[in-house]
């Protein structure tokens, strides 16, 4: 996997940086940065949808083991409600930045859009297939957030939250209408707000 924005960069502390959740009807949005280490690399990195629930958790461990640094962003359903889910997942992508134990040099974004950060940034389309290090943070992100949701799913039971992980499938939207929303929901996103106020007869 190689982008054309790695010719502007050369060193090692490149940070690659991509968020899990922007979608979903439930729970936080969380983010990933992860430096790699050069002289540590890792198999098989890719798109976190692309790869097995195994595969995933197997890479996250390696992830956490070999990079030169780490860490998670989030935000919870209190700020996605109050800002907007594009807003959040940027403030969650500055959070994830900030908590790296190494200060990145650069950082490449998976998507069209990058939070304002310390040290210079851009955004990569489809970066997590492209950029090994977007490909490391989409993992333990998509890790991080999969384990949450199916710890949610013991404490919300009905709503199938293990097996869809919040996305608004026809099962967890017909939780939902007989159910009703739980704290974790995003009371800003459609058929949510719908449920709460529902149109006039």
């Amino acid at each position: 996997m190689q982008t054309e924005a790695l010719c502007f960069y050369q060193g090692d502390l490149l940070a690659g940086v991509d968020e899990v959740g922007r979608g979903p009807l439930f729970g936080a949005v969380v983010t990933a940065a992860v430096i790699l280490d050069p002289a540590r690399p890792i198999e098989g990195l890719a798109d976190s949808k692309r790869l097995s629930e195994a595969a995933r958790e197997a890479l996250a461990e390696q992830i956490k083991e070999k990079a030169l640094a780490w860490s998670l962003g989030r935000a919870e359903v209190e700020e996605i409600d109050r800002i907007n889910i594009l807003q959040a997942t940027l403030v969650a992508m500055q959070r994830a930045v900030a908590g790296l134990a190494v200060a990145p040099e650069y950082v490449l974004v998976d998507g069209n859009r990058c939070p304002q950060l310390p040290c210079p940034a851009e955004p990569v389309v489809k970066g997590d297939g492209r950029v090994p290090a977007i490909s490391a943070a989409s993992i333990l992100a998509k890790v991080a957030r999969d384990r949450e949701v199916i710890a949610l799913d013991r404490q919300y039971p009905g709503y199938g939250l293990a097996q869809h992980k919040g996305y608004g499938t026809a099962k967890h939207l017909e939780a939902l209408r007989r159910l009703g929303p739980t704290p974790q929901h995003r009371r800003s996103f459609a058929p949510v707000r719908a449920l709460l106020s529902p149109e006039p007869k």
